[in-house]
């Protein structure tokens, strides 16, 4: 990015400053009759509708740090107000760059944002413009990038982190059933440890695997028609054997027959994730409920539990990679920390969303509402094919 950026400014400026010496040879007057004092106030002709194109913000600034022309973006990013150059550090690169002619980059952070952002990081290109003391100034909105940048490291860390658990443990198990080794009780049990390192280990590469596939919001490759209830009892029947250790019963209801367009074994995988982590986070005795229910051009599938809910204050980040509100009891539990994070990518991919209502000792309930397929919600009796339906 940064790279495609200097070499888009540097041919930028190239191009600026063949313009503006083609106006002085074929007007060498022009300018200087236009700001009357000969300090080419004016801008040459051509660079208005060069600078008029660029998706960067651009600046172009007279003898006197006034400025001649800003591009709509240069302005909606608060640079530029009336003809003044807001932000000071632009500004004292664009004062350095007219006193020895030295093209200069650099990245700085300004304050405020059009869409409300605290602060926005530019990479910035400042370019001396002719002979009138003109500079030309670019800077590239490259917050976004950073974003990303800082997320593909803290999830590179946090995978890290959730690998080390399980390896560690598996090789302190190892070591202590070689110490063990006349003693069967004792390697029975730590072997019984060792395997469930092993299945926790297992989870959380699969679940990396489904997120590699699903994180990128792309439209799935071959779509067809979900049934809701197959998919439903689908992910209940994989959930089955962990709500019957802990005596939850797992219920279904809504409406039947209806349908998606998507891919099944997603939407299965989405499922499953929701009603393992109503399971999860439920006590003993109580009963998760998964009901679907048409919404206009769109079909509603809800996971409710009657577990120990959400603090409001951790609501926003419960999608998040490897965010756990109670990260000792998530681990105790087996999650991985990507559950939600799949679930959420998942509706992405179905062009849909995914919401969720708890409170801290009355449960949860999350909704994935997704577009139904033809473009509303009908039901279709079981007895007709979905190949056939309508």
């Amino acid at each position: 990015m940064a790279m495609s950026f200097a070499a888009l400014a540097g041919f930028v400026v190239g191009a600026l400053a063949v313009l503006f010496y083609r106006n002085q040879i074929e007007a060498p007057s022009r300018t200087a009759a236009a700001d009357g004092a000969g300090d080419g106030a004016a801008l040459p002709q051509g660079i208005a509708s060069v600078l008029a194109v660029l998706p960067s913000s651009a600046v172009v600034l007279d003898a006197h740090d006034r400025v001649l022309r800003a591009s709509s973006a240069a302005r909606a990013f608060g640079l530029v107000k009336g003809d003044r150059l807001m932000a000071a550090e632009l500004l004292a690169l664009a004062r350095q760059v007219r006193r020895d002619g030295e093209i200069r980059e650099s990245e700085i952070d300004v304050a405020g944002h059009k869409f409300g952002q605290e602060t926005t990081n530019f990479a910035v290109r400042v370019a001396p413009l002719g002979s009138y003391g003109q500079v030309l100034v670019l800077a590239e909105d490259q917050t976004e990038r950073r974003r990303v940048e800082a997320v593909r490291r803290d999830f590179v860390a946090n995978v890290s982190h959730e690998l080390k658990t399980p390896v560690g443990a598996m090789s302190l198990l190892a070591e202590t059933i070689q110490d063990a080794a006349d003693d069967p009780e004792a390697v029975s049990r730590f072997a019984g440890r060792m395997q469930l390192e092993a299945a926790r280990l297992n989870y959380l590469i699969q679940d990396l695997i489904t997120l590699s596939r699903i994180q990128g919001a792309e439209p799935i490759p071959t779509p067809g028609q979900v049934a809701i209830d197959e998919a439903v009892s689908d992910a209940i029947d994989h959930c089955n054997t962990r709500a019957s250790a802990k005596d939850i019963t797992l219920v279904t209801g809504g409406i039947e027959g209806l349908r998606i367009w998507g891919d099944v074994e997603l939407l299965v995988t989405a499922l499953r994730n929701l009603i393992d982590n109503a399971v999860a986070y439920s006590p003993e005795h109580t009963r998760v409920v998964v009901s679907v229910r048409p919404a206009g051009d769109s079909v509603e599938i809800s996971v409710s539990d009657q577990g120990i809910g959400i603090p409001e204050e951790a609501l926003e980040r419960i999608f998040e990679r490897f965010f756990r509100v109670d990260a000792a009891r998530s681990r105790a539990t087996g999650g991985t920390g990507l559950g939600l994070a799949i679930v959420k990518h998942v509706a992405a991919a179905h062009a849909g969303e995914v919401s969720v209502w708890s409170k801290e000792g009355s449960g949860s309930t999350f909704t994935l509402r997704l577009p139904a397929f033809g473009g509303t919600a009908v039901a279709v009796p079981p007895s007709i094919p979905l190949e056939a339906a309508p």
